[in-house]
């Protein structure tokens, strides 16, 4: 039995780091089965977090297992977790420089660029001559002088739209163009089949089709409540996806097992449309036109990735700027800021993107009444909506992102009782299944990007809600092959977490 004392993936050194043998040999009997090392090369995060846990327990003065486990909850996306333990190390041993780099990279993932500078400055500072290290550092300062001017520009006034900036109607579709365009201005269901197989051919639809899209659904996203409320009669169905981050192909295999979207066999898109996969403006286009098809049947909720700095960091924002142009971005960026935040069923079932509240007493009232056409906050309902998490015990805890919390069953249960629901669906996690229900059934978490990022092996579902009993019945799927472009290929090189 070998632990790390570097990292990613791990290279091993002798038992026990130099320490006493007597210890290092107490740590060799945690699972020797399986080191961590293995797990790494596996890409099996869990079990290596499992493992540099119980070694913490046998000696929590160790910096290097911190630091290997912030790297573990890194790749499991557990920013705040990895923050902590980054922050630990570092408390242990103020010289141990990747726990610098490691906090570094956990405050990128959270947006907190200034305080990732600081540590990519110290990182330089004592490996001048490490390339990876001072590439990590110039793009870190770029995005914060970036900001820095964003700010400095920004005045009280009301900021204008691109759309005030376009003339679409003069906008000419060149000759040789041959893909499909709006009929009259209008997605019809020609268009859209066109589109798909347009899209899935790897081919681009014309710019002034994309911005007819963008300007056309975000009049009538501005139309609609935080707080959406349908009702299904009893003999109709309503099926609800989970996250599909990109991943297009996937996209058209739900339809293609479901049925494409239509006014008898209507859709709720529960957020995170974008991002990591590298064909989210495919899949974001897709759903946008269907939404104009059928604006009441065909439905969208907005998720924590439909945002500015999520966006920049996790390959929307380059992948727009490849496709088109940095304008569309920011149109993109206004549509977004549109996107319902909840849908109520049948005035029993809420939906949202991530979960419920870091405070008891929030109702369905509060959330008609979120000014959302924004950036989300740091805190209260608005950014718990999109960021939360539930967790087995009650109570709340901190959250493992960094951002929100974790909500127990106790607080679902207040939550329903208050008003008078049934169960919440969200989304937000992968899973190994593509689902999971927790809280005594209160509580079911849907996610429908298989395979996530090429690497996770989960199963992606769909849920069939009925109006007759409102019963989840769920539906598995397995990815299905694509063109060979890597997930993540738009994404900010700082969020490629190959670290030292």
């Amino acid at each position: 039995m070998r632990f790390s004392c570097a990292s990613g993936p791990l290279k091993g050194s002798k038992i026990g780091c130099g320490r006493g043998r007597s210890l290092a040999l107490r740590e060799a009997q945690v699972l020797p089965s399986l080191t961590p090392d293995i797990c790494f090369s596996d890409k099996d995060y869990e079990n290596a977090i499992k493992y540099y846990t119980e070694a913490l327990d046998l000696n929590p003065s160790n910096a290097i297992y911190y630091s290997n486990r912030s790297l573990a909850y890194l790749r499991t996306e557990c920013y705040g977790y990895a923050l902590a333990d980054a922050t630990k190390a570092l408390e242990i041993d103020k010289n141990y420089i990747k726990g610098y780099y490691r906090r570094a990279t956990s405050n990128m993932a959270l947006g907190k660029f200034k305080a990732a500078l600081k540590d990519y400055e110290t990182v330089v500072r004592v490996r001048p001559n490490d390339k990876d290290a001072r590439m990590k550092y110039q793009e870190c300062n770029k995005i914060v002088k970036q900001k820095a001017f964003e700010r400095a520009i920004a005045s009280d006034e009301t900021k204008k739209s691109v759309v005030d900036s376009l003339d679409i109607e003069n906008m000419t579709i060149e000759d040789d163009y041959v893909g499909p365009k709006l009929e009259d201005g209008k997605v019809t269901l020609k268009f859209m089949k066109d589109m798909m197989e347009w899209f899935k051919d790897q081919k681009k639809l014309h710019r002034k089709c994309a911005y007819q899209i963008l300007v056309q659904v975000k009049d009538v996203l501005s139309k609609l409540p935080s707080l959406v409320e349908i009702t299904l009669k009893e003999t109709e169905k309503i099926t609800i996806c989970g996250d599909t981050h990109g991943q297009y192909y996937d996209l058209l295999n739900i339809f293609k097992l479901n049925g494409l979207p239509s006014e008898t066999n209507p859709y709720l898109f529960n957020g995170d449309f974008v991002d990591r996969g590298s064909f989210s403006v495919e899949v974001i286009l897709t759903l946008f036109s269907f939404k104009l098809l059928y604006p009441d049947n065909f439905h969208l909720l907005r998720g924590n990735h439909e945002t500015d700095n999520m966006n920049q960091m996790y390959g929307f924002e380059g992948e727009v700027k490849a496709k088109y142009t940095a304008q569309m971005f920011q149109l993109f960026s206004e549509v977004f800021q549109w996107l319902p935040l909840a849908q109520c069923i049948n005035n029993k079932v809420l939906v949202m993107h991530g979960g419920l509240f870091s405070e008891d007493g929030v109702t369905l009232e509060d959330l008609r009444k979120i000014d959302r056409n924004r950036q989300p906050p740091d805190s209260g309902p608005m950014c718990d909506l999109l960021w939360s998490d539930p967790q087995p015990q009650n109570g709340r805890s901190i959250s493992k992102r960094g951002v929100s919390c974790q909500f127990g069953p106790d607080v679902t249960e207040r939550f329903l009782e208050q008003n008078k629901l049934d169960y919440v669906v969200r989304s937000h996690e992968v899973k190994a299944d593509g689902y999971e229900v927790t809280h005594s059934g209160k509580c079911i978490t849907v996610f429908s990007a298989p395979n996530y990022c090429d690497q996770m092996g989960n199963k992606g579902a769909y849920i069939h809600l009925r109006g007759s009993d409102l019963k989840p019945e769920f539906h598995q799927f397995t990815a299905v092959p694509h063109p060979n472009v890597k997930p993540m290929a738009y994404a900010n090189t700082l969020m490629q977490l190959g670290m030292m």
